[in-house]
């Protein structure tokens, strides 16, 4: 995936300036994909320069003006030709792990000190998810079918987050022999 796409995925329902998706980025769709304001405000321009983009200028006052974007008919279309393809599985690059791999050669106190950390973040994670999944009102099993996508995406993040918290726990575990793998 590119950053393009994710930044016309943001845009299919509503025109938003560089800023709102930078912001955005922090949030929702930041969940799952990472990119800096000037990561976004040049791929905004690449955009524009394909005619996937438009933008609709608007003047502030005691500001600059503002750039609203919107997907043009091109962009949607080769948004839709983008999720229609076939997509590999994402590597997973995750530094803990690879610390953890190696964590033979220092003492288990910090490892296991920086495990409860992750598993701290991972919770505050969580529950920011839950918050989220509570605010939708997500109980009903009849969701619009704009929501049911959003929804789906939720819900793995929140699986993962209890998977690591999970796994936390069972490395904070075997780290302090507690528990046997057999």
């Amino acid at each position: 995936m590119s950053l393009a796409h994710a930044i016309l995925v943001s845009l299919v329902d509503c025109p938003q300036s560089g800023y709102d998706l930078a912001k955005k980025f922090d949030g929702s769709v930041g969940f799952f994909w990472k990119a800096t304001h000037q990561q976004i405000y040049r791929e905004l321009t690449k955009l524009e320069e394909l005619a996937w983009l438009i933008p609709q200028t608007i003047a502030q006052v005691g500001r600059p003006d503002k750039k609203l974007y919107s997907l043009t008919d091109l962009g949607r279309e080769n948004l839709k030709i983008w999720i229609a393809q076939p997509c590999e599985v994402s590597p997973n690059k995750e530094e803990l792990l690879v610390k953890i791999y190696a964590g033979h050669l220092i003492s288990p106190k910090i490892l296991e000190k920086e495990i409860s950390r992750h598993q701290q973040l991972h919770q505050e994670t969580l529950a920011i998810y839950q918050e989220i999944e509570r605010q939708m009102h997500c109980g009903s099993q009849y969701l619009p079918e704009t929501l049911k996508y959003t929804y789906l995406t939720l819900r793995i993040g929140i699986k993962f987050e209890i998977a690591w918290i999970e796994w936390c726990e069972e490395a904070i575990a075997a780290i302090g022999e507690k528990i046997d793998f057999n």
